[in-house]
């Protein structure tokens, strides 16, 4: 028997779990041949971060990195009693894979970079971990809607940097970039 994960009493064959992150599981789910992520919200304690209502802190993180222009997948629905979310597939390899077989370009990080001048301005902070972005035909998207308030500690040359910088794409954009 296919397992299903319904949104608002509407069925998704489930294809794959896509990963777990600090505020719930997404899943690779399609319906007549078109795909989509649907990720469920759980409640695990997770050490390093505090969480209020964590479907809530989803739309609006969502609707706050819209409202900038950070690329990223649509918010499609939303199922408040399961807290259950649908979104677009982006369809493409995560800046860890690419990192890791060392297949990373130096376009990637002029997009990560117009990224930061749009959330910068905005006081505005991204999980910049890499498994958190997707590359599709070229381009860079946003997967999860996690954003804070803007803390240097936290922006990508504090933080993110230490795990997109191992390549050498990187040390050819830095030679650019002097």
């Amino acid at each position: 028997m296919e397992e299903t994960i319904e949104l608002n009493g509407h069925p998704f064959r489930v294809l794959k779990l896509l990963g777990k992150g600090k505020g719930g599981y997404s899943y690779l789910v399609e319906e007549n041949g078109k795909k989509f992520v649907l990720k469920q919200i759980h409640h695990e304690p997770c050490s390093y971060y505090r969480f209020g209502d964590k479907l809530q802190s989803e739309l609006r993180d969502y609707q706050r990195l819209n409202a900038i222009g950070v690329p990223m997948p649509k918010l499609l629905g939303v199922d408040k009693v399961n807290e259950r979310i649908l979104k677009e597939y982006i369809d493409g390899e995560t800046i860890f894979d690419l990192a890791k077989n060392d297949r990373m370009k130096k376009e990637y990080f002029d997009q990560i970079y117009a990224i930061c001048d749009l959330l910068y301005p905005s006081h505005t902070n991204i999980d910049y971990f890499p498994t958190n972005f997707v590359v599709q035909e070229g381009k860079i998207y946003y997967i999860d809607f996690e954003c804070n308030d803007y803390m240097e500690e936290w922006d990508f040359e504090h933080w993110g940097i230490q795990y997109w910088s191992k390549t050498p794409a990187f040390l050819a954009y830095l030679s650019e970039h002097e």
